[in-house]
């Protein structure tokens, strides 16, 4: 079965197309994955097709996503390859969606229902399905795979906020978490290393990149998560602050005469990694000015110390754990932030190999030292994997 994968973003959309092997085990292989930057007059279009190189980027006229859909369909039907389905990457499930979904006409109304909980990521989702059910029509099949699904299984004492019990049932206030998909990938692969059910695995998971969260999950399931209502919670970020007292909007709305939403902006824009470096929310310039830039240092110590912050406190939520995992752009790439979060654990025996740790960039690994009580693992993230099984999974048990 091929799953086209498509995730949306405000001015880009990402693809892939997955074959999925029909055995018990899901195996799967990338026929094609690419994406449209910038959509625009001057858009960039990149693709790799199986095993090749990434063929160079071309500019093509994509206004939106319209254009940007049809324009991934044509390149990747016009190479021969079948779709079977859809698969759509939406970041919001909120209360509605716990599991993903068949796509249509009333989850469709319902979806961009969503859009207030997340307006920086549902409404182009929103786009991406109308753009991608006008070019196939209704006939092939379609579904909304959430980020926050994973996440539904949160227990109440860690899923509440403690304001009134009225506005949060109005308004459907509750830490619902995201990235979910990564974290689930990161606990199959953890499990499928040890040779272990899922069930069996009880880690933390730590997804780090320009968004970053962490995840404590118990045999299997996840009991908590760093974000929160938005993604902005938890963890520093690329240029989101993570968590902060929630004085500082309306103090610094009343110091700078600015409104709530400019203030809520700056947090998510200008904070984080280049907030406080003042110099790039790229942590690969700031680990390049490490030694003689004391505002980059600054901002890499920050990032780590609130990474093993959350580490320690998902070790306490679990009672111990069996193994945690690097993912994401920099728990992928970068030794030295993995070793910093490392750094001062060796009291539950968390132990890191630091010759095995510098020579893992970008490949899957464990990296803990032999004599270490918790495993340690870099796994590279695959949420689109996640997404076609999950879109294969859904058509098929409706087709039995």
């Amino acid at each position: 079965m091929n799953i086209l994968v498509l995730n949306c973003g405000s001015s880009s959309v990402k693809f892939q197309l997955v074959e999925l092997v029909a055995d018990a085990d899901k195996n799967s292989r990338k026929l094609a994955a690419g994406m449209i930057d910038r959509l625009g007059a001057d858009a960039v279009f990149k693709l790799k097709s199986g095993a090749e190189k990434s063929a160079e980027p071309v500019r093509i006229d994509t206004r939106n996503h319209d254009d940007a859909v049809r324009a991934i369909i044509e390149r990747v039907g016009g190479d021969g390859q079948r779709i079977d389905a859809v698969g759509h990457r939406v970041v919001h499930g909120g209360a509605l969606f716990t599991e993903p979904v068949a796509i249509d006409d009333d989850v469709l109304t319902k979806l961009e229902e969503l859009n207030d909980l997340a307006p920086l990521h549902n409404p182009a989702a929103v786009a991406g399905i109308h753009a991608a059910r006008k070019a196939f029509g209704a006939a092939l099949p379609m579904a909304a795979v959430f980020d926050t699904a994973f996440h539904h299984t949160i227990p109440d004492i860690a899923a509440a906020y403690a304001i009134p019990a009225d506005l949060a049932k109005k308004h459907g206030i509750r830490r619902y978490g995201f990235h979910g998909m990564a974290h689930e990938y990161s606990l199959l692969r953890y499990a499928a290393l040890r040779g272990i059910a899922p069930a069996e695995a009880n880690i933390v998971t730590l997804h780090l990149g320009n968004g970053s969260s962490a995840c404590a999950i118990r045999a299997g399931r996840s009991v908590d998560t760093s974000m929160g209502f938005t993604p902005l919670e938890g963890l520093v970020m690329g240029s989101r602050s993570g968590d902060l007292d929630p004085a500082l909007v309306s103090y610094l709305a009343r110091k700078e005469k600015v409104g709530a939403d400019e203030v809520e902006r700056w947090l998510n824009q200008r904070s984080g990694l280049r907030g406080v470096s003042g110099l790039s929310n790229d942590m690969r310039e700031l680990m390049a000015a490490y030694e003689n830039n004391p505002r980059a240092r600054l901002a890499v110590e920050v990032f780590c110390y609130r990474a093993r912050k959350y580490l320690g406190a998902y070790l306490a939520v679990l009672g111990g754990a069996d193994g945690v995992v690097f993912s994401g752009g920099i728990g992928e790439n970068t030794p030295a932030v993995r070793e910093k979060i490392c750094e001062g654990m060796e009291w539950c025996r968390l132990v890191l190999d630091k010759d095995k740790n510098a020579a893992v960039i970008g490949t899957e690994a464990a990296i803990s030292s032999a004599n270490a009580r918790m495993q340690i693992y870099v796994i590279p993230s695959d949420e689109e994997t996640i997404i076609a099984r999950a879109t294969a999974g859904l058509f098929e048990s409706k087709n039995n």
